[in-house]
């Protein structure tokens, strides 16, 4: 007795990326690219900050409760997978949600842009980074070249923890997502935050103060325009 395997085919895209081309970039149906052009204006305001821009002294950032918080290498892979994540994300929605690739890309756009405004008036320093590690692994070894890449400024508010935000309220807006996925990338969210205050690269007050700055443009990107299309849908109901 035989038995046939079904192969699991994946969704088509809602968007067919083959067809695009210069002249029909401005079309309805390819113009929401237009906001991947935020990532490399982004991209050289954060280098003119980090490496540019004269700053007399930085305003250090630091709690009492930041030094009950260990040093833990383990949270490496939680922090790189944010790299992940954002990429993947922006990926998935480019593919199967457009309305949720362009909910997050304006959340990303004010919310970072907030904070480059805030690293600019006020820029900020943190000094939690250990002298020496108490173990000596492939782990530690990573932080410390990338102690080494990684400056110690501008660090409140945390882009970070404004990226982790970003992929899980973009998540949770996914119409093909599973709850599974969603309560998946809800926890995977919590890690990435911890980890910027168990790697010393963030102090709780950078953590902090990204939350108000995310709740704004949470309601502004994600909760707005879903009451306005709740409206438009109850009054077409009402006229009907």
């Amino acid at each position: 007795m035989t038995t046939k395997r079904t192969k699991r085919k994946f969704s088509p895209p809602e968007v067919d990326y083959r067809r695009l081309r210069l002249r029909n970039l401005n079309s309805e149906e390819y113009r929401h690219l237009w906001y991947l052009l935020y990532w490399p204006v982004y991209g050289l305001l954060f280098l003119f900050v980090e490496r540019f821009y004269s700053v007399g002294s930085y305003r250090v950032v630091y709690c009492r409760a930041d030094d009950l918080i260990p040093f833990c290498e383990l949270f490496v892979i939680p922090y790189l997978l944010w790299f992940a994540a954002l990429v993947g994300m922006h990926l998935y929605t480019l593919l199967y949600d457009i309305p949720s690739f362009k909910r997050m890309m304006r959340f990303i756009i004010i919310t970072y842009s907030v904070t480059i405004l805030v690293y600019l008036l006020c820029p900020t320093c943190q000094q939690l980074r250990p002298a020496a590690f108490a173990r000596d692994n492939i782990l530690t070894r990573f932080m410390a070249a990338f102690y080494r890449f990684d400056t110690n400024t501008n660090v409140c508010p945390s882009i970070h923890v404004i990226g982790a935000l970003a992929v899980m309220f973009t998540g949770l807006h996914c119409r093909r997502l599973s709850r599974g996925t969603k309560a998946a990338l809800s926890v995977l969210c919590v890690l990435m935050c911890l980890s910027t205050v168990f790697l010393k690269q963030h102090s709780l007050i950078d953590v902090a103060a990204a939350l108000p700055v995310c709740l704004l443009a949470y309601v502004l990107c994600f909760r707005t325009p879903e009451r306005h299309a709740k409206l438009r849908t109850a009054r077409g109901v009402q006229r009907i």
